[in-house]
């Protein structure tokens, strides 16, 4: 069974930075394509960012672009999210799942298993 835990979120101002980090037990998270959503109170659920197991591609949610970097970390069995220049809009529970696949028209899609999240807020 898949597990994964997320850490890194919290309360960051306008312009700041956050780190997050998606653990997986008991499984190398290389072996799986890996997405970063997240989902605020009333909104959809957004796929923000994805990396594929296969080649390595990355897609991002247009809003992020520039501003968000997805990364493996093999050594330490983690993806993390770099996030840079936040902004109020990017406030929301933020969590890490294994899924399908991820393709530039797609964008990341089918969620396996997911984390149980961490929480982003941005304000001053």
């Amino acid at each position: 069974q898949v597990q994964l835990v997320e850490s890194g979120g919290g309360l960051v101002q306008p312009g700041g930075s956050l780190r997050l980090s998606c653990a997986g037990s008991g499984f190398p998270l290389s072996d799986y394509h890996i997405g970063w959503f997240r989902q605020a109170p009333g909104k959809a659920r957004e796929g923000v960012s994805c990396i594929s197991y296969t080649n390595g591609y990355t897609y991002y949610l247009r809003p992020v672009e520039g501003r968000f970097t997805i990364s493996r970390d093999t050594a330490k069995n983690t993806v993390d999210l770099q996030m840079n220049n936040l902004k109020p809009e990017d406030t929301s529970v933020y969590y890490c799942a294994a899924i399908a696949g991820v393709t530039p028209a797609s964008g990341c899609y089918g969620i396996h298993s997911r984390g149980q999240g961490t929480q982003v807020t941005v304000s001053s």
